[in-house]
């Protein structure tokens, strides 16, 4: 079978696009009480608080994986940002009172 031929129009160096059509790209101003909630943050307030008070190793690395993505799947960073650091507060606190707080022998 024969390759397809190339339009007369689309040469090599002419570009099909059409500049004047472009528009420049203007991002929506988005007000406090508009935008959605981010719930991986969340997730990860709710887990890193299970890691402290409940002392789950495993809730304590949820919440800062958890905290990770939620940062880095941000959107407007004025109003999430106290929710994120506020999830990775609770997630560093569950870490450091897992691994560094002295645990009682089992007999």
């Amino acid at each position: 079978m024969a390759p397809p031929k190339a339009s007369s129009k689309v040469g090599i160096g002419s570009d099909p696009r059409m500049p004047s059509a472009a528009k420049k790209y203007v991002p929506t101003i988005t007000s406090p009480d508009e935008v959605p909630p981010d719930y991986l943050s969340l997730f990860a307030i709710m887990a890193g608080i299970l890691g402290v008070l409940l002392k789950y190793k495993l809730g304590s690395w949820i919440a800062l994986l958890a905290c990770a993505a939620s940062l880095a799947n941000m959107k407007n960073m004025e109003n999430d940002l106290k929710q994120v650091v506020c999830a990775a507060t609770f997630a560093v606190m569950g870490l450091v009172t897992n691994y560094f707080t002295a645990r009682p022998e089992m007999r």
